[in-house]
């Protein structure tokens, strides 16, 4: 098995957060952020924008990294079944109001904290605290964001491309 890449995509707006009821496993039925595997040759970014679009019907453009975890699921002899890097992306509220369940979601909705917290056992894992640090005023990371593209034979161009430049 190898390791795979994968996003949520996290929309904040007015105090509460747009999430998804997942369609399938990991966390089906559960409340979670909108999200999925990065597509070869798909920057990060582009994944976040497209997953909520698809999950969602919300568009825009993702704005940079909340932060990134690993998510090793395992079965109960202890064997890995499935092990994704997943960056959290935080995506810009444009006022998109047409929003419709869409190939992975069962149904979307705005949450705000109060309602994670009275009702944990609905919302995926982490969903708490993911959400506490997209409410904060932290922000997203301060590093650059241009792909790092190589080809063979060439000398890489040095890109300090960044949302802060």
């Amino acid at each position: 098995m190898t390791l795979a890449g994968a996003v949520l995509s996290i929309v904040v707006r007015d105090g509460r957060m747009l999430l998804v009821c997942r369609r399938n496993p990991p966390d089906q039925g559960l409340w979670g952020f909108p999200g999925g595997r990065i597509e070869y040759g798909e920057t990060y970014l582009q994944a976040a924008a497209r997953e909520l679009r698809e999950e969602t019907g919300f568009q825009t453009h993702a704005e940079g990294t909340l932060t990134a975890f690993d998510l090793i699921d395992r079965d109960g002899s202890g064997h890995i079944r499935f092990h994704y890097l997943i960056v959290a992306v935080k995506c810009h509220d444009n006022g998109w109001s047409a929003i419709q369940a869409g190939d992975d979601a069962c149904d979307v909705g705005w949450f705000d904290l109060a309602q994670v917290r009275a009702n944990p056992a609905a919302f995926s894992p982490g969903l708490l605290e993911l959400g506490t640090l997209a409410l904060s005023d932290r922000g997203i990371a301060p590093w650059p964001v241009a792909p790092q593209i190589r080809t063979p034979g060439k000398i890489p161009e040095h890109k300090t491309e960044s949302l802060l430049s």
